[in-house]
């Protein structure tokens, strides 16, 4: 079922890594022409376009953005108290795991007399986005609204699209999650129009104002993508998502019915979706593929899974070592990458790409998607070279406080003189030297 790549006897340069590795595509660009209208409507006629828009795309029309709180509290009364439990377990989990993140200020003395102190500010409102589509995510609401508020964010509104089996409210079980974190803001909007109305506010149909946020977090699809990158220099963003990935590191002491279960996991998201297997042990792929064929026939949503694990996103590479494998899921940079092999704790601590790691056979992706304490919000594409999931510190802004005495100030002043000089800046220095003259 996975297509194979046979690298063993070879090594390839990282260049021809990135070349060679199955990777999702998702182009952005080619969808930004289609949400800039939807963005610029918004932008003029906020809600009364956001409504259109939302009644356009999701066939249903809310009687009001902002969800009563009465509706929150009624799903959270009527949550099937085993899935309460559940989403219980993940928020104090998760909590545990975050509090742990916060930052603390520090103070330097360059000189006598003069000190930097790195403040930590939160961001003051943040949107917090849980796709409707496929799927319903309380557990996205739970990883985007446990680290901010750890980091303090005092203003939070999670926005999730409305559907019409439930009145044009948001799923019930995503208005439970919020309900249980304490959020009092949810808006019926989903897709690109939430994106824009979360950049430019409006008022609501019953006159409640709708206050824009500074930054705005969470996965979608390429439209929320679009949307995130055409007003990213209006509101801060977490990343450009793209469809979820899993790569599995294995050799041969790898339980293959474990790798099949795994890889059909994180393809049972999207037909987009990356399973990604690379292994050292020919005879684990032949496993691997007869347990794949197995397991898909019996899951619920086969013919999404099948396609995602035949896609060009998705295969098996073979590699001659774990040597060249970690070579390999360097270069792959997945979001998710599981570490099954002999002594995976030492393998795992080699790997410097990855969004997260899941290290040994009891630590499979679905626990990091809901009860780990870790966050599942990571970065897709091979973004993971260069960047790290959701947390504490993608809530935070590091401010720098400048406090020079008159004597310090006076001590470098020649210094500050000479570099503005230069750089051909001579006002540079002139604005030291002024507070000396006379």
């Amino acid at each position: 079922m996975l297509t194979r790549t046979d690298l063993r006897g070879r090594v390839p340069s990282t260049s021809e890594l990135r070349a060679t590795l199955p990777r999702a595509e998702m182009d952005v660009e080619h969808v930004l022409h289609k949400v800039r209208p939807v963005i610029e409507a918004i932008r003029d006629r906020g809600v009364d376009a956001a409504q259109e828009y939302t009644e356009h795309f999701d066939g249903v029309r809310p009687q009001q953005v902002r969800v009563p709180a009465e509706e929150l509290a009624k799903a959270l009364e009527e949550l099937d108290p085993q899935v309460r439990s559940a989403i219980e377990e993940s928020i104090a989990r998760a909590r545990k795991v975050h509090a742990d993140q916060r930052r603390t200020d520090t103070t330097t003395e360059v000189a006598e007399g003069g000190t930097v102190t790195e403040r930590w500010a939160p961001v003051a409102r943040v949107g917090l986005y849980a796709p409707g589509g496929l799927a319903v995510y309380p557990s996205s609401v739970v990883m985007n609204v446990v680290p901010a508020q750890a980091a303090g964010v005092e203003s939070l509104v999670v926005c999730s699209p409305p559907q019409a089996e439930f009145g044009g409210l948001p799923h019930p079980t995503i208005l439970a999650a919020a309900q249980l974190l304490g959020v009092e803001e949810v808006w019926a909007v989903g897709g690109a129009q939430a994106v824009a109305l979360l950049a430019y506010g409006g008022t609501d149909t019953g006159g409640t104002e709708l206050e824009p946020a500074d930054m705005v977090t969470g996965p979608g699809n390429v439209y929320v993508t679009a949307a995130k990158r055409h007003l990213r220099n209006l509101i801060g963003i977490d990343a450009e998502a793209g469809p979820t990935e899993i790569a599995i590191l294995a050799d041969g002491t790898a339980d293959p019915a474990h790798v099949a279960a795994d890889l059909i996991s994180q393809a049972e998201h999207d037909t987009l979706a990356a399973s990604v297997l690379v292994t050292t042990a020919p005879e684990l792929a032949d496993a691997v593929d007869a347990e794949l064929e197995r397991q898909v026939a019996q899951t619920k949503h086969t013919e999404r899974i099948t396609t995602a694990l035949t896609g060009v996103q998705s295969g098996c590479i073979l590699v001659s070592g774990i040597d060249d494998g970690v070579r390999v899921v360097d270069a792959y940079a997945a979001e998710h990458l599981e570490i099954q092999t002999a002594e995976a704790d030492a393998v795992a601590a080699r790997v410097r790409n990855a969004g997260a790691i899941f290290v040994g056979p009891y630590a499979p992706v679905s626990l990091g998607d809901y009860c780990a304490g870790s966050n599942h919000v990571l970065p897709t594409g091979g973004c993971a070279r260069h960047s790290s999931g959701l947390s504490v510190q993608s809530f935070l802004r590091g401010i720098h406080v400048i406090s020079y005495t008159e004597q310090a100030l006076r001590d470098v002043a020649d210094q500050v003189v000479a570099l503005a000089d230069a750089e051909d800046l001579p006002a540079h220095g002139q604005a030291v030297t002024t507070r000396f003259s006379g």
